[in-house]
Formats: C-alpha cells, sequence, structure tokens
C-alpha cells in the first residue's frame, strides 16, 4: 500500500513560502521600528504560532523576550464552542510591558478577545496583536489585528503552523485543506 503524501490533501496552495517569508520580512522590520529601545515581549499562543514566532522574532532586530499561553475554544472541532480554555499561563510578569500577542490566524476572534482582557488585567503598558492570518468574515468577536501578513477568505486553511487534527502543522506554505478531509 503506497502511503499518500499531505500535499494531497490539499486543494491548493493559497500563500507560498516564498511569499510567507517576504511579509514575515516586512512585518519585522515594522516591528523593529515601532518597539526600537522597548524591551517588548512576545506573548506566543500555542500550538498554532510557533512556525510563525520562530520566523518572526528572527526578523526583528531589537531585544525582546518571549513567552507562551496555551489557549483554545475550539476544542478538537472545526468551529469555536465560544468557551476558551486557558491551558498554559504566562510564566513571566507583563506588568508596564509592551507585550505582542503573536498568533497564526485571527477567526472568530473569540479567543484572542478573552485574551487580551485577561492580559490587560495583568497592567501591561500596551498590548498589540500579530497575526499571521486574518479572516474577517469568521468573525464573531469586536476585535482585529494591529499587523496581519495575509487576509484570508473563508476557507479551511492548513499548514505554517496551523493544523487540522494535529495534522498538516509541518507544511511550509498555506494551503487550502480538501473538504472531504475534515468533513468524513
Amino acid at each position: 500500500m503506497q502511503q499518500k503524501k499531505m500535499d494531497d490533501a490539499i486543494l491548493n496552495v493559497l500563500i507560498s513560502e516564498r511569499e510567507i517569508a517576504r511579509q514575515i520580512e516586512i512585518l519585522g522590520s515594522k516591528l523593529t521600528s515601532e518597539y526600537a529601545d522597548r524591551n517588548p515581549m512576545f506573548v506566543g499562543i500555542l500550538k498554532g504560532c510557533f512556525v510563525f514566532m520562530s520566523d518572526l522574532l528572527r526578523s526583528v532586530d531589537i531585544y525582546c523576550d518571549m513567552d507562551f499561553m496555551a489557549v483554545s475554544s475550539y476544542g478538537d472541532g472545526t468551529i469555536t464552542t465560544g468557551a476558551v480554555k486557558i491551558t498554559k499561563d504566562l510564566n513571566r510578569d507583563i506588568e508596564g510591558r509592551d507585550v505582542i500577542i503573536v498568533e497564526d490566524i485571527l477567526d472568530s476572534g473569540v479567543t484572542l478577545s478573552y485574551l487580551k482582557s485577561y492580559l490587560l488585567n495583568r497592567n501591561p503598558k500596551s498590548i498589540k496583536i500579530v497575526t499571521l492570518l486574518d479572516k474577517p468574515t469568521r468573525r464573531k468577536a469586536d476585535i482585529k489585528p494591529d499587523y496581519s501578513c495575509f487576509e484570508v477568505p473563508d476557507e479551511f486553511v492548513v499548514g505554517y503552523g496551523l493544523d487540522y487534527a494535529e495534522q498538516y502543522r509541518n507544511l511550509p506554505y498555506i494551503g487550502i485543506l480538501k473538504p472531504e478531509i475534515y468533513s468524513e
């Protein structure tokens, strides 16, 4: 029996590896300018952010700290439950700090809206949201990214850290997953 390749599950490539790298370099330059001499804390939202955050931090030329949170409103499904659960909180104090939340995709906005309010209670100097992808057509909460590399259509996207059932995160591009994969 021949094993299927991950690419076989992709309807089409939405954003190439090269396009992603170019946009991250542009974003890194913007953040380098805005946060020069401010030592911000980048807060990555696991698991989806890890590839994006890794490349983003290598593209900024500033002193900075990083930490991670694990937050979900999806469980094992493809539609938000609306109930936000924090499974890993910050290990560091953010009071008086400039915080940059790094997320793979801003979709419904439920999770990020909750998270921003949650972190504001810890008295940071500022909070900005940086996303690789923005999907505004799915927004349920009143929140927008301060910086986003790409706006995407209402399709099920995977790759470059984004998953379906913990698979496809290691694709080097953003692809649209074939509907038969997630509707089985």
